[in-house]
């Protein structure tokens, strides 16, 4: 995952709705917290601390206090880790090569400079406390996600094919009228064709992932505990 605040896939293709109520963390006596399991998927667990590292790095993304968080945006957290795990398991059996620390710092760097408040070192890590998170833990994380889009950029951009039309009808449609509103200069489609080319691409690559993701769990066993929701019930919804 590219660790900005406009990443397309990971906010927008992999937030399908997740029919379960979020509960927070139980506690016990002398501090300690009792960790639950939220969802199995194909045997394997998705637990309560997972879920709040997840909805953590949501905040640090949004700026959001963790505990402002509503329970459909909570629900939509759980249903991207159910998904990423659905991922995962597909990367397994890829050859693809695992991204490397020092690319995912390099992504956490660049996303470093977001926020203003981080400018220093004592500034950076000031901000990762705040939301619980260490940047150990979100270099780990970004690699992760670097990942899962590699996979899915290698498994769906190969069949998606833009023509010159397309391009055309975008920048005549789109292009251009925002152009206008802003008061800017017009472009020469020439000039920009090779980035509408990859907008487009990329927004049927998140179609495409929606569809697959959906694929992928009508052939998975996907329980959250407390429901009754198995995986061909949850993706109908």
């Amino acid at each position: 995952m590219n660790v900005r605040r406009k990443t397309k896939i990971t906010t927008t293709a992999l937030a399908v709705t997740v029919l379960a109520v979020i509960f927070l963390m139980p506690t016990a006596g002398a501090g300690q917290v009792i960790d639950r399991i939220v969802a199995r998927v194909n045997g394997s667990i998705i637990l309560q601390s997972e879920l709040d590292e997840a909805l953590s790095y949501e905040a640090l993304l949004n700026g959001k206090p963790f505990n402002q968080f509503a329970t459909e945006e909570r629900r939509a957290v759980l249903d991207r880790l159910i998904d990423q795990e659905l991922l995962h398991e597909q990367l397994k059996s890829s050859e693809l090569p695992h991204a490397t620390e020092a690319e995912a710092a390099s992504q956490v760097a660049g996303a470093r400079k977001l926020y203003p408040e981080a400018a220093t070192d004592e500034g950076w890590q000031g901000l990762l406390a705040k939301f619980d998170l260490r940047e150990k833990d979100l270099v780990s994380h970004v690699q992760m996600q670097i990942d899962l889009m590699r996979l899915v950029d290698a498994r769906l951009r190969p069949a998606v094919q833009i023509d010159s039309k397309s391009i055309e009808a975008y920048y005549r449609d789109k292009f251009v009228p925002q152009l206008k509103q802003t008061g800017a200069s017009e472009v020469p489609l020439a000039d920009v064709s090779g980035k509408i080319r990859e907008l487009l691409t990329q927004e049927k690559v998140s179609e495409l992932l929606v569809s697959w993701l959906q694929a992928l769990r009508s052939e998975s066993d996907v329980h959250i505990p407390g429901t009754e929701v198995s995986a061909r019930e949850y993706q109908s919804q």
